[in-house]
């Protein structure tokens, strides 16, 4: 069981898949660490490109795409929660929990989150 089965309320957040390539910044490292798999209001699944180390912090930034064709940069304190081996070789899924947040920034997340998906 991963750590994050250990929270049932922060699975349970309603979450969107990230269909767009979108990258995420490392803000202590000024580096791509790896690319958004999904976003809740609680925390984020990532495709890491770069080693992780479990249980750490992390600042980390990424670009949410609007519904208006805009984007907007969301800034957000992390923890590392758990990291299982991709099927590509030196990548990793990674489960990070919230925990610093903007208000600004949650709202523009819980809005996002809400949005259907546009049709493709």
């Amino acid at each position: 069981m991963s750590v994050a089965d250990e929270n049932p309320d922060t699975r349970r957040a309603p979450r969107r898949n990230v269909a767009d390539l979108v990258p995420v910044t490392d803000q202590i490292a000024e580096r791509v660490v790896g690319r958004l798999g999904n976003l809740s209001e609680t925390g984020m699944l990532m495709l890491a490109s770069v080693p992780l180390r479990e249980d750490a912090l992390y600042q980390l930034q990424f670009t949410l795409p609007l519904a208006d064709g805009h984007a907007a940069p969301i800034d957000v304190g992390v923890h590392l929660l758990w990291a299982d081996p991709a099927h590509v070789a030196g990548q990793a899924w990674a489960g990070f929990r919230f925990i610093t947040l903007s208000r600004e920034h949650r709202e523009l997340l819980r809005g996002w989150i809400g949005q259907e998906s546009p049709a493709r």
